[in-house]
């Protein structure tokens, strides 16, 4: 009887209406942005789905763009405990030779790594970011050799770097879509919003001041970062994050005519992504039923869903999502917390967009003969 009423539970989960979302394909939406630049891509951070793409894999310049993977490998060492904000940064010649976009550091000056991340984040320091990678890995050398091996590790395929400032060097390029994959792996990085994000501030104690190149983060609604590049070779070019009700995006603009048409760019891509999008959480409309464990401690053990059940969906195809629960029956002990149960497939009308694992929520171990005996008896016990 107890094995009938979980199968009649579970066929109850069958097709249950669920809040969730799908994974879409490029442009699937009504009304596609307007982008005027060589390449773009728009993803969605939580994710990784891209939403548009324009010439997504084309090489190239992505002039101080690159910086996004120097501040990602900075991130790392920082919420690992390699590097400490208030540590000092000395200053070698070649950092002070930089040309392009400085803020004018002496061979010899010291400043702390917070500031140094201050003025490669908000005004694209060439100068601050060899700094920072000499003091990390001890020549601009051995730190682009690290960028290209976290390259190489994000799936970042059409890219190679040949400095970490971004300034034009035979052979140093990328595309939309790797700036777009170590964007969102800088934006896990909660603390470089802390730099993304000022407009204006200063470093050397107030006496030099920083005014973000990124206009977006003062013009437009929930910007975040992230970073602007332009030199001769490359045009204007633009990684560009906003976040709204929970959702973040990323839109990356190459190779662009005028400062003023990425910018454009990125805002279209944006703002057609919040239009169109949104994340949201899929459950089950009633708790799982429980699972019957044969031999086992307990006779039974709970089901949870293994993850985090936040899909992306267009927002127009919401009232599609249904969810069908595949659990087995029983299973025979012991469990292991964790282990699979069945799972729960998220579907966008015919399509299945997700699947979800369902697991035990603890471990039952299994009886030993003692413990059958005793069951045994006491079975008989309550019979009589």
């Amino acid at each position: 009887m107890k094995q009938l009423a979980a199968a009649l539970l579970a066929a109850a989960f069958l097709i249950l209406p669920a809040r969730a979302a799908e994974q879409p394909a490029a442009g699937a939406a009504a009304g596609a942005p307007a982008v005027d630049a060589g390449a773009a891509v728009l993803m969605e951070k939580e994710t990784g789905t891209i939403l548009y793409e324009q010439n997504p894999h084309d090489k190239l310049e992505p002039a101080s763009v690159t910086k996004v993977m120097a501040l990602l490998l900075v991130l790392e060492a920082v919420d690992d405990g390699r590097l400490a904000l208030d540590d000092m940064v000395s200053v070698s010649a070649h950092a002070a030779s930089m040309g392009g976009s400085q803020v004018y550091l002496k061979e010899g000056e010291q400043m702390s790594v917070d500031d140094m991340l201050k003025a490669v984040a908000v005004v694209s320091g060439n100068d601050a970011a060899v700094a920072l990678a000499e003091h990390l890995a001890g020549s601009e050398e051995a730190f682009v050799s690290l960028m290209n091996q976290r390259a190489a590790e994000l799936g970042m395929a059409d890219t190679c770097f040949v400095n970490c400032t971004g300034l034009p060097a035979a052979g140093h390029l990328t595309s939309a879509h790797d700036i777009a994959v170590m964007s969102r792996a800088l934006l896990q990085h909660p603390r470089i919003r802390d730099y993304t994000t000022i407009w204006m501030d200063s470093i050397r104690g107030g006496q030099f001041q920083l005014a973000n190149t990124n206009k977006l983060i003062r013009f437009y609604e929930g910007a975040t970062g992230l970073k602007t590049g332009s030199t001769d070779s490359a045009g204007y070019c633009l990684s560009a994050s906003a976040e709204r009700e929970g959702m973040e995006l990323i839109a990356v603009v190459l190779k662009a005519d005028t400062s003023e048409k990425r910018f454009e760019a990125a805002k279209s891509m944006l703002s057609y992504g919040f239009a169109n999008y949104t994340l949201t959480d899929v459950y089950p409309s009633q708790a799982l039923p429980p699972v019957d464990v044969l031999l086992g401690e307990a006779d039974t053990v709970q089901p949870v869903l293994a993850q985090s059940s936040r899909i992306l969906v267009e927002k127009a195809r919401l009232n599609e999502i249904t969810t069908e629960l595949r659990l087995c029956q029983d299973v025979e002990a012991p469990v292991e917390e964790g282990q699979k149960l069945g799972e729960m497939v998220v579907y966008v009308g015919d399509e299945a967009q997700q699947t979800i694992p369902i697991v035990a929520d603890r471990a039952v171990a299994r009886l030993t003969l003692p413990g059958i005996f005793s069951r045994f008896l006491k079975t008989l016990f309550m019979a009589g």
